[in-house]
């Protein structure tokens, strides 16, 4: 809404405008008149709509046109007074000033103009016969008034109604010579209705028509008004109510009913809650929130919420349940945007089914990569879903964690982040493409399907690193040596990938190698891709597995997309854990359980084979590894067994009452701990 009103009156000489303005301020008719009254400014808080007002005299002998033509031009309305009593002042309004503010006003954006028929104390006769045919003529006049100013007649009224025509003007709304919405208008109601019905089944229902006026009007409709609404649409609409519920064209008729009995601050009320602005396009404030601020170092990522209102969505799209989207349901779900927001690249982005659709997984993955690379697109989206509206929040900002300095999660040897990133190297031909799409779990023959053109050089999907669900985002970057920007150089592990077949492939990882990352403190990790080709001898003056070792790198790692079915993911969970854990960044601190035979001591043996990191088990696998749990097995390892056990002790009461009484604390803490995960689910 405006933050301010500008009023402007304007008319023939002696026909009262200042005295319309010195009767509101001063509640009586004013004995002497000046020839223009002052610009005067009523305070927010005495106005009906609650905006501060401005309004502006004019007069012929005190002011130019020129200046004339700058007050037209500032006004958001102006009121053309005319003199009930007086014919010649009448027809002033049509043969000088509305030509007049039109020459000085834009085509696209007429200001809204009031017609002022004062002196109506004077005459017994009304003079609304004479006005009607011009209101009908032009549309840029929102009504007439007629007043007085000595009797204070319709005083206030005037200047309501003058605010009203800024603030909620009818002219984005309806066309009163066609006697209907807009197709503006009726585009931004289409979409708040497909917002707010939340179930996704073409109608409005009890609790969400409830919710709808609780968010446009903060109070909730009883059960008889509700009844009535919907009586009230069906006596001028055979299907404007379904199944006890309120359709789209019932919703549309209901507005066109509130616009039509001059009730049109209830249309702008929604339209502006859902974030329109006058023009009745989405506002910059509501796209794009300025509270959100993302220093250097740190990424941005969808937290628990967000998750929850992006599966909402996806679950009221997915009409056959299929768990994936279909052109069909991803083209209905987007139906709330101005424009497509996913090409053809994101069904190789994202995990798809047999079929080619987007999947759950898939879905959750794009939103992720979104908010990763680019936050403003992010929020852009989650306000055309109506995401502050649905979920009761100040805007979409809510939504996203920005995560902490890279820095502080390596002196601490941890990290909070959820998503990280993995650039790709490697020369033409490398095997970069295919080791991206081998992620999305698609062998050699379904890449063959891709079209070039949809190729993505982005993959992003889940992996699971000792129960705890993380995205792993591959980003392939272009193999030009000498232009590579901080953008390429930017992640959380480095993949360098060579031919194996190829005799010159992996020279090119060597050099990108020993420029860019030798020095920093970025893992990184090597692919012998092709692996189901003969192995060629790289004509490089150290093997790639001598090359690993003098820069304390894991060995080269084997892979290959040509399989009978989906490619291994380990070695994607192998750099998410190195992701995960920057600080073994060489041999010398490199986990072996990561490459090798065994695992640390400080992680569990034992694994979940769903790797949900949701049921009983993965919880309780987390609990075991926690520092709390380490702590208190230390301490009784301590007290229990501090000393040497000898034949004695076994057969002493004290020994096995220590043991019963460790044994016992285990017991306790793993029943009670169960008990809370069970109760949690």
């Amino acid at each position: 809404m405006r933050k301010d009103v500008r009023i402007l009156l304007v008319g023939e000489p002696k026909v009262g405008k200042t005295s319309l303005i010195m009767s509101l301020v001063s509640e009586e008719f004013p004995q002497v008149v000046p020839y223009r009254a002052e610009e005067i400014t009523i305070p927010a808080d005495v106005t009906p709509e609650r905006v501060p007002t401005h309004i502006v005299d004019y007069s012929e002998a005190e002011q130019t046109d020129e200046q004339l033509s700058s007050e037209i031009s500032k006004a958001n309305v102006i009121c053309i007074v005319y003199a009930v009593n007086n014919k010649k002042s009448i027809e002033k309004v049509t043969s000088h000033w509305i030509p007049l503010i039109n020459d000085n006003t834009d085509k696209d954006s007429r200001v809204p103009v009031i017609l002022v028929g004062n002196k109506s104390d004077l005459v017994e006769h009304s003079s609304m016969e004479t006005i009607l045919p011009v209101m009908n003529q032009y549309t840029e006049i929102e009504t007439c008034v007629e007043c007085s100013a000595k009797n204070l007649k319709n005083i206030s009224e005037l200047f309501y109604y003058a605010q009203k025509a800024v603030l909620h003007p009818t002219g984005p709304l309806y066309c009163p010579e066609e006697k209907q919405m807009k197709p503006a208008c009726i585009k931004a109601l289409t979409r708040i209705f497909k917002v707010s019905d939340l179930d996704n089944d073409g109608i409005l229902n009890d609790n969400e028509l409830n919710f709808f006026q609780r968010t446009c009007f903060n109070a909730p409709l009883v059960s008889q008004a509700l009844e009535d609404v919907k009586n009230v649409v069906r006596k001028n609409m055979i299907d404007g109510v379904c199944d006890n519920g309120l359709t789209l064209k019932g919703f549309l008729f209901l507005h066109t009913l509130f616009i039509q009995r001059g009730r049109h601050e209830t249309t702008w009320t929604v339209l502006r809650r859902f974030g329109y602005d006058d023009d009745l396009e989405l506002h910059q404030d509501y796209l794009f929130p300025l509270t959100l601020k993302v220093p250097p170092d740190c990424t941005t990522e969808l937290n628990h919420n967000a998750y929850l209102f992006l599966q909402s969505v996806f679950d009221k799209h997915d009409k056959d349940r299929d768990c994936a989207l279909s052109p069909e349901e991803l083209k209905d779900l987007f139906d709330v945007f101005p424009y497509m927001p996913w090409g053809p690249d994101v069904n190789n982005t994202v995990c798809t089914n047999d079929e080619g659709w987007i999947t759950y997984q898939g879905y959750l993955s794009q939103w992720t990569l979104t908010t990763y690379l680019d936050v403003q697109r992010c929020l852009e989206y989650l306000g055309y879903l109506g995401y502050s509206i649905i979920s009761e929040q100040e805007s979409q900002a809510v939504a996203i964690t920005v995560t902490r300095d890279k820095k502080i999660d390596l002196q601490k040897k941890q990290t909070q982040r959820s998503v990280f990133r993995c650039n790709v190297f490697g020369d033409s031909g490398s095997g970069k493409s295919g080791f991206l799409q081998a992620f999305l779990g698609r062998n050699l023959t379904r890449q063959n399907t891709v079209s070039e053109e949809h190729m993505s050089y982005y993959a992003i999907s889940t992996a699971y690193v000792y129960g705890q669900e993380k995205y792993l985002l591959l980003h392939e970057v272009f193999p030009d040596f000498d232009v590579l920007s901080d953008t390429d150089l930017a992640c959380d592990i480095v993949c360098l990938v060579y031919d194996a077949s190829n005799p010159h492939s992996f020279e090119y990882c060597a050099r990108v190698f020993k420029q860019y990352f030798m020095d920093t403190k970025t893992p990184c990790m090597m692919i012998a891709a092709k692996s189901d080709l003969q192995e060629a001898k790289q004509l490089y003056a150290l093997t790639p597995l001598e090359f690993c070792r003098k820069h304390k790198m894991p060995p080269p790692q084997a892979f290959t997309c040509n399989t009978a079915d989906a490619p291994c993911k380990d070695i994607y969970t192998k750099l998410t854990t190195m992701a995960m854990h920057p600080t073994y960044n060489n041999v010398e601190n490199d986990p072996k359980w990561l490459f090798g035979d065994y695992e640390p001591q400080h992680h569990a043996r034992l694994r979940c084979m769903c790797t949900c990191n949701r049921c009983t088990f993965c919880h309780l696998q987390n609990f075991i590894n926690s520092e709390l749990v380490q702590t208190v097995k230390a301490k009784l390892y301590t007290a229990i067994l501090s000393r040497h056990v000898t034949q004695a002790d076994l057969k002493s009461s004290t020994f096995w009452l220590r043991v019963s009484a460790g044994a016992t604390v285990f017991a306790v803490l793993g029943f009670a701990m169960y008990r809370v995960l069970l109760k949690q689910r």
